[in-house]
């Protein structure tokens, strides 16, 4: 079958504020204000298209001219935008964000999407958005009955799913839903709160053997952890393949999509038939990329992995 990854998830947009010198959170800061595209799934789906992979997006937006906007960008990116409906409003959330005088995130708050247009959609067409992908992208912490469907859907065509989450709102409550992905990837923030309360205490070699026992107890297929700066580890059920992946060397100039972008990355080279450990390489690339822009996409990354002697190595292995 033509590959075909079909996204599963939100659009966002981002107010960001960006501090010029020492931010001081109970102060006035002076700094820039910008607004740009986000929002977990389309991040993830228009990194995967400016990687090279055919790509659908199964999602909402508002019937706006800044919807209409993001509905350009993902088309002149290559994305298949049949399902991505639009709606007179709350079809998209929105992401409030300060970041430091080092790019870094010092708060944020998040409004989220009226997901009922998208819920519809996947119930009444999930089959043939399904049937019609080699791989499914699902953003798990959207509702339980979307994720529920899609799954369901999933399983039913033998198709796998790579699983991205949210605010874990949904996977703390299913956690049976991890043992229906091919491979979930998530940060050391989310993992102490799956897998052991101490995670983040552990040295690497600790943080490895509970990632190990926890995907091996539960039956998992695959999963990966980032650790930010400190890298990420991973690890695989069905090869046994485990191990610890550092960063390399960015300009840090903004850290908000980077999660988004590994994820984007990692997922590419499974796709692609990399093992594991080497799609993790792939997916830090396509992060330190992406700290290095001030949006949440790099919009180089074409140009950035065909230059990249790494990643090209990999990718014609």
């Amino acid at each position: 079958m033509t590959t075909l990854v079909s996204v599963i998830g939100t659009v966002f947009v981002d107010c960001k504020g960006f501090a010029k010198e020492s931010y001081n959170p109970l102060g006035r800061n002076l700094g820039s204000i910008q607004f740009v595209h986000g929002g977990v799934g389309r991040n993830v789906v228009e990194n995967l298209a400016n990687l090279g992979l055919p790509t659908a997006f199964v999602s909402t937006l508002d019937d706006t001219a800044l919807g209409e906007d993001i509905h350009k960008r993902l088309k002149a990116a290559g994305v298949s935008t049949e399902y991505l409906l639009r709606t007179p409003s709350e079809g998209m959330g929105m992401w409030l964000a300060v970041l430091n005088e080092n790019g870094d995130l010092a708060g944020s708050i998040s409004q989220m999407p009226n997901l009922t247009t998208m819920q519809n959609l996947v119930m009444q067409r999930g089959e043939d958005i399904v049937k019609n992908s080699s791989h499914l992208v699902l953003e798990i912490d959207l509702n339980a009955e979307i994720s529920s469907r899609a799954l369901e859907l999933a399983k039913q065509w033998n198709k796998p799913v790579y699983g991205i989450p949210g605010n874990l709102d949904v996977i703390l409550k299913h956690k049976e839903m991890l043992g229906e992905l091919e491979c979930f990837i998530c940060n050391d923030v989310e993992a102490e709160k799956l897998i052991s309360g101490d995670f983040n205490s552990l040295d690497t070699d600790g943080k490895i053997a509970a990632l190990v026992n926890y995907v091996d107890a539960h039956s998992l297929k695959a999963m990966v952890v980032t650790l930010g700066e400190n890298g990420s580890i991973y690890y695989d059920g069905k090869t046994k393949q485990s191990g610890y992946q550092p960063v390399f060397p960015v300009q840090l100039v903004d850290s908000s999509g980077a999660g988004d972008a590994f994820f984007s990355g990692t997922v590419m080279g499974l796709v692609r038939g990399l093992t594991l450990g080497e799609a993790v390489i792939c997916g830090t690339k396509v992060a330190g990329w992406t700290i290095e822009s001030k949006e949440n996409n790099c919009r180089e990354l074409r140009e950035k992995t065909q230059r990249d002697a790494i990643f090209q190595k990999l990718l014609v292995k």
